[in-house]
């Protein structure tokens, strides 16, 4: 499997996020064409996470993955300004935990959706390591593509910064 050196970390957290959202998109950005940061959304979720979480100590950044604030030693947190993509936000936590304890750190996650007043907390486990190990092995399949894939119906979405780029 991956060779997780803490400073040969492979992936980012948003491209096993992309990869649930959609595989076109991941294709894109791992090939360093992103819209991300024009993006208002992503602008909103940076001032949601500054304004709910302002005394946290901040992004906790290990070679390409950054977690967003951690607590105690063991506790790490990720925070999202809304559920819609809470599928695609666990496994970025998941991949988070799962990078940690490859390092000999085992912590839990915990995820925020601050708007909803909702959290979740994800502790890894041997299943969840397995399925993580086939998750970074399709990501790895996506990125080795001559071109990208095509569009995944459920992703058309007018909100996304990848949209204009999509349609034409």
């Amino acid at each position: 499997m991956l060779d997780l050196m803490w400073d040969k970390i492979v992936y980012t957290g948003v491209q096993v996020q992309y990869y649930f959202i959609d595989k076109k998109k991941l294709w894109y950005f791992s090939h360093y064409i992103t819209f991300e940061k024009e993006s208002e959304l992503v602008k909103l979720g940076q001032l949601i996470s500054r304004y709910f979480y302002k005394r946290e100590k901040k992004e906790l950044q290990i070679g390409r993955i950054k977690v967003d604030f951690y607590r105690r030693k063991m506790e790490i947190h990720e925070i999202k300004k809304s559920s819609k993509f809470k599928e695609a936000s666990r496994w970025q936590l998941i991949y988070y935990l799962y990078v940690l304890k490859k390092l000999n750190v085992n912590c839990i996650g915990i995820l925020h959706f601050p708007l909803e007043r909702k959290t979740e907390k994800i502790i890894l486990n041997p299943e969840l390591e397995l399925k993580m190990e086939e998750i970074l092995d399709d990501i790895k399949r996506i990125m080795t593509l001559d071109k990208p894939p095509e569009t995944e119906e459920s992703f058309r979405l007018k909100k996304s910064a990848y949209y204009e780029f999509f349609m034409a």
